[in-house]
């Protein structure tokens, strides 16, 4: 699989022009993009605002849900593949090095988003003056970048583009909440695939359930599931799963017979410290402290 790890390498593979900064560059396709059908990765981040009319964009070896999508965002070092992509002819695209970044507050604050890192990707849906925001910022970006850069050029290129990522948190967050509206509540499906795992005895086979298991179940990325849980819940998923295993515990420790270790153990925790450790963060009490309180 081929991986790029300078601007300017990309650019010539896919018969861009050559980029105007080593660490970022706009590209703009005109309704074909010749990024041809094989896989690869790049040491870059990428923004794009496309609608694809047809073809297939994969990211993480998955398929970008893209129906009526605007917007895509993709992290270094992740599998892209584009397959016979065809777009509407206003698109751009923005590659900028995590290079670029370093030093700046963005190389930090960049991991909070996560739309970056969907293993299962949903592009962004805007509405017509969303549209019109970002194409201004790319707007405001490209004019430095083709403009004589200085000492301050790499400081408003960031500024803009971090107004792009701030502004794309926004519009997501009002994307989950109308997705909720569509799907019903993915708590109440996230209980139900609780419980099954649950009472199937997989528990005491397996451990507790992974977050990536829960997603899988519920055909949603794991970081995906994580917000739109928060967006109903205020919890994650990984918290709600916890929440649900302590709420499992003290319903075992009710029964006088039943001790802390098999507690433990029937809810697929191998390390009794680790569980006595989550009991109390989630209760305010120990198993042992929770027990003696019923039956002392």
């Amino acid at each position: 699989m081929k991986h790029f790890k300078s601007l300017s390498a990309l650019h010539q593979e896919k018969n861009f022009i050559p980029p105007e900064n080593p660490l970022i560059s706009l590209v703009k396709c005109g309704g074909f993009c010749g990024m041809g059908n094989d896989e690869f990765t790049t040491d870059f981040f990428m923004i794009a605002f496309k609608k694809i009319q047809s073809g297939i964009f994969s990211y993480g070896k998955t398929k970008y849900d893209h129906q009526n999508g605007s917007m895509f965002y993709v992290r270094p070092r992740q599998v892209i593949a584009f397959q016979e992509l065809q777009f509407e002819q206003d698109d751009f695209l923005i590659f900028f090095h995590e290079d670029f970044l370093s030093g700046h507050p963005l190389y930090q604050s960049i991991k909070k988003y996560n739309f970056f890192n969907y293993d299962v990707n949903e592009a962004l849906h805007l509405s017509p003056n969303e549209e019109k925001l970002i194409w201004d910022l790319h707007d405001k970006i490209k004019s430095e970048y083709l403009n004589n850069q200085d000492e301050y050029s790499r400081e408003i290129m960031i500024g803009h583009i971090d107004s792009i990522l701030r502004y794309s948190q926004r519009y997501y967050k009002r994307q989950f909440i109308n997705r909720k509206e569509l799907t019903g509540k993915t708590a109440s499906k996230f209980n139900e695939v609780l419980i099954n795992y649950s009472e199937s005895g997989l528990i005491i086979e397996n451990g507790a359930p992974t977050v990536k298991y829960m997603a899988e179940k519920l055909n949603l990325s794991a970081h995906y599931l994580s917000d739109l849980l928060k967006q109903e819940t205020g919890k994650t998923a990984l918290e709600l799963i916890h929440i649900y295993l302590i709420s499992e515990a003290k319903n075992l420790l009710m029964d006088a017979n039943t001790n802390v270790t098999e507690t433990a153990y029937a809810l697929g925790f191998e390390n009794l410290s680790y569980f006595s450790r989550l009991f109390k963060r989630e209760s305010g009490l120990t198993p042992k402290q929770f027990k003696n309180q019923l039956f002392n």
